[in-house]
């Protein structure tokens, strides 16, 4: 799929900052568990191993763009956002994507015209003829999408010993259409999801650079984490990450470099001999990104499980 344009300085404004103080506060609270670099690390090898299963449809969520385009083309499927037209097409899409400040309409056009060519969309009932045809998910990408979710289940009953990826996984065709508009919604609204820090935005706005990040953390040797400032990795070949993540070599080479220059990452010998360590910093940004959306998630899932409760009240699992 081709190359996203990168998201406006400006997005909607928030609602409800009240309720954006206390997902703060429970993100700040999951990341200062002893049992959260764990979790980190789980999710980090999780989603990289997770791509491999259906590469086309995996790269929807490969970059940030994408996986809020793709959170936002199936909740408006499950229900509408907003005053957009009901019901998902290509026309919708554009709408969404502007509304949404996630991109222009002309790359959300090019998204849904390659989610229909690669069958992550289907079209309902006849074809997909111009702007208003109606598409809906395909199997295989909702069934990627209970995937995505069951795997931050998981991550999330490492810290607890929960039962949300067994609540959720024995009846995720019932939960999703529920839960699904919650996440996005909230997704959509988060400025530090919208906006993440800098090391992490360098891999999150290319093609395959979120796997890249999963690569790099879910590489960190465990026995000597963490150290003060560097933690070092088992990769030590831009070319590896390149073969491993369908980036092309020259961009990974430009993108690692560009992190470097930042101090986010280098090598502990001779460049491309020796292994890549990435700084203190570059693990404190995915991993808070990573605590956004689990507070998020387990608040939607509480949400649905109880018909209703705040999703903020999710946080409170996790204390």
């Amino acid at each position: 799929m081709g190359q996203m344009i990168e998201f406006p300085d400006a997005f909607p404004s928030v609602e409800g900052e009240e309720a954006n103080d206390r997902l703060r506060g429970g993100v700040s609270d999951m990341i200062s568990r002893a049992a959260f670099p764990c979790v980190v690390f789980f999710l980090a090898s999780a989603m990289f191993e997770a791509h491999k299963q259906s590469p086309r449809a995996a790269a929807l969520f490969a970059t940030q763009q994408r996986l809020l385009l793709s959170h936002a083309a199936v909740a408006h499927f499950f229900n509408p956002i907003g005053e957009v037209e009901p019901g998902l097409s290509r026309r919708s899409l554009g709408l969404l994507a502007t509304f949404l400040g996630l991109a222009s309409r002309n790359t959300a056009y090019t998204f849904f015209d390659e989610s229909m060519k690669y069958g992550v969309i289907q079209a309902i009932d006849s074809q997909v003829a111009g702007h208003r045809g109606r598409a809906k998910p395909s199997p295989d990408s909702l069934s990627l999408l209970a995937l995505w979710y069951n795997l931050h289940f998981q991550a999330l009953d490492l810290l607890d010993d929960g039962q949300r990826y067994v609540q959720f996984s024995t009846r995720w065709e019932s939960l999703l259409p529920s839960i699904q508009p919650v996440v996005a919604n909230a997704l959509f609204f988060t400025p530090e999801v919208r906006t993440p820090g800098p090391l992490y935005r360098i891999f999150s706005w290319i093609d395959s650079g979120g796997w890249v990040m999963d690569r790099l953390i879910a590489g960190v040797d465990r026995q000597s984490f963490p150290q003060p400032e560097r933690y070092l990795t088992d990769v030590s070949s831009i070319a590896y990450l390149a073969r491993a993540t369908g980036l092309s070599g020259a961009h990974t080479s430009r993108k690692i470099s560009e992190a470097q220059a930042i101090g986010g990452l280098g090598w502990a010998g001779r460049p491309g001999h020796s292994p890549m360590w990435i700084s203190r910093g570059f693990y404190e940004e995915y991993a808070a990104f990573q605590a956004q959306k689990l507070i998020i998630l387990d608040g939607a899932l509480a949400n649905a499980l109880s018909g209703g409760a705040a999703i903020s009240q999710g946080a409170r699992n996790c204390e």
